[in-house]
């Protein structure tokens, strides 16, 4: 094959790539669009369901405002995108999982597809667990530090940027597992190291905690254990995964 041939191949190689690559992209798109639309008939709803922690630990007679003309049409509305991405993830992951599986070893398709199953799992968890943990306590710890003669009554868009916020920093810290059984099965950091980095650990666990959630010890906490927690419990699986254990896999 002379040289000119072997060019000619190898771009039509990479444009196959990029015409997949971009079918993909307009699937997921397409996916999120459907899930957004059927959505918007009941935006209104979602946000009174995303908003009811606070809601309920309100005072009597308090309610929640909109500062912006448009912030009651829209804000609902962008909670309802927000959700349709969050109900695509799996056709998301798939679409990924599709494009990258082809060039990937046996061992690796075998491990990769546990991990973003688990992955998505975790962050679904995450997201669960600060809506029905972590925000009835801190809505009831803030509302009742309000000092006397101050009407607690919050914003609806900035609502929904603290809701986001807590649920995106949940959701990715719930994925410490799948971050460190990464670390050790790629060989960036061996077992050993991370298990004499334990105190450490603890102690950035809560230190994320602080700049993560407000600045409250409860909600600190309420991040940190379960952070700390997790990463015992890939600290336990990542075992399985050390480099000299793969060849076992292959």
């Amino acid at each position: 094959m002379s040289e000119d041939s072997y060019e000619e191949g190898e771009e039509q190689t990479l444009i196959s790539h990029l015409i997949e690559l971009r079918d993909r992209l307009l699937k997921i798109v397409a996916c999120v669009l459907i899930v957004f639309l059927g959505l918007t008939f009941y935006a209104n709803q979602i946000y009174s369901l995303v908003a009811e922690p606070l809601l309920k630990q309100m005072p009597t007679h308090s309610s929640m405002i909109a500062i912006d003309v448009a912030s009651p049409f829209l804000t609902p509305f962008k909670l309802a995108l927000i959700i349709a991405i969050f109900i695509s993830v799996p056709v998301i992951l798939y679409q990924f999982w599709a494009f990258v599986a082809p060039g990937l070893y046996k061992h690796e398709r075998r491990l990769i597809l546990p991990l973003l199953l688990a992955s998505t799992v975790l962050f679904y968890l995450g997201v669960a667990f600060a809506y029905f943990v972590v925000f009835p306590l801190v809505f009831s710890f803030l509302t009742a530090t309000a000092p006397v003669g101050v009407a607690v009554m919050t914003d609806i868009t900035k609502y929904l940027d603290f809701a986001l916020t807590m649920f995106f920093a949940f959701g990715v810290c719930f994925e410490v597992p799948i971050f460190t059984i990464v670390l050790v099965w790629t060989g960036l950091v061996k077992y050993e190291t991370l298990v004499e980095q334990r105190p450490y650990v603890f102690v950035g666990a809560f230190i994320i905690g602080m700049f993560l959630t407000p600045p409250d010890a409860v909600s600190q906490t309420l991040l940190a254990i379960p952070m700390w927690l997790l990463f015992e419990i890939g600290l336990l699986f990542s075992k399985l995964f050390a480099p000299e254990r793969t060849s076992d896999l292959t």
